[in-house]
């Protein structure tokens, strides 16, 4: 699945509320319950766009010819798995998790034979194991109307949470902030400060992506160097 600029240091280090960031999930929850498939159940604008986002995903992963096991972090429908068996990535071994119950079910009916685990991992992370890769599309780019310090709060604790559960590294995306107009609704991090928080709390080898159309930017983070 599943804003203005960041807020200066007098926001920073404030505690997000418990739970918070499940109101973020019943936004989607009410997507899915309007539209039922399709793009618009996540709340995409378009197929076009979801199927760019899903590319962009996959560039994550550095040799798409070998055993490689994925994690899509707030799977949805699994529309990701269509889209790597469209590609033809059979090497890429796919599993979903979403938050929502709503969400789990409708991808385990959709892809009856693929693991798809509904967990809560900033509560209880105990039955997770590790994957080579693990893709989180549109976790980060709705704030819905979480403060931009409580979206902060929650994007560093989870992002922090799930590359512990990747082998290789890890991809997210959140709105650009290199636009015009930003939304109330959005989270719009600048890449300074994605840069910082990335290179203190998780790697120094990663990429940000703006080159792709869309007004998002897309983080790849890796632990370590490519090797050769």
């Amino acid at each position: 699945m599943t804003g203005q600029a960041l807020g200066g240091c007098e926001e920073r280090g404030k505690q997000m509320p418990d739970g918070s960031y499940y109101r973020i999930v019943r936004h989607y929850e009410d997507c899915l319950a309007r539209h039922n498939e399709g793009a618009a159940a996540v709340d995409w604008s378009s197929d076009e766009s979801a199927r760019i986002r899903y590319d962009v995903m996959l560039g994550l992963v550095r040799q798409k010819d070998r055993a490689t096991t994925l994690l899509d972090f707030g799977c949805g429908l699994g529309a990701l798995k269509d889209h790597i068996d469209e590609r033809g990535f059979r090497s890429i071994l796919y599993a979903g998790l979403d938050l929502s119950p709503k969400f789990a079910e409708a991808a385990r009916a959709r892809h009856p034979d693929v693991r798809i685990y509904c967990h809560d991992v900033l509560e209880d992370d105990s039955d997770l194991p590790q994957f080579d890769y693990v893709v989180m599309n549109g976790i980060f780019t709705r704030r819905h109307d979480l403060t931009t310090a409580e979206m902060q709060t929650y994007f560093e604790k989870l992002a922090t949470r799930v590359f512990s559960f990747a082998r290789i590294g890890i991809a997210f995306n959140v709105m650009s902030s290199c636009v015009d107009w930003e939304s109330e609704s959005l989270f719009h991090p600048s890449h300074g400060e994605l840069s910082r928080f990335i290179c203190k709390s998780l790697s120094r080898h990663f990429v940000l992506r703006n080159d792709y159309g869309l007004f998002e930017t897309t983080c790849y983070v890796y632990r370590h160097l490519e090797e050769t």
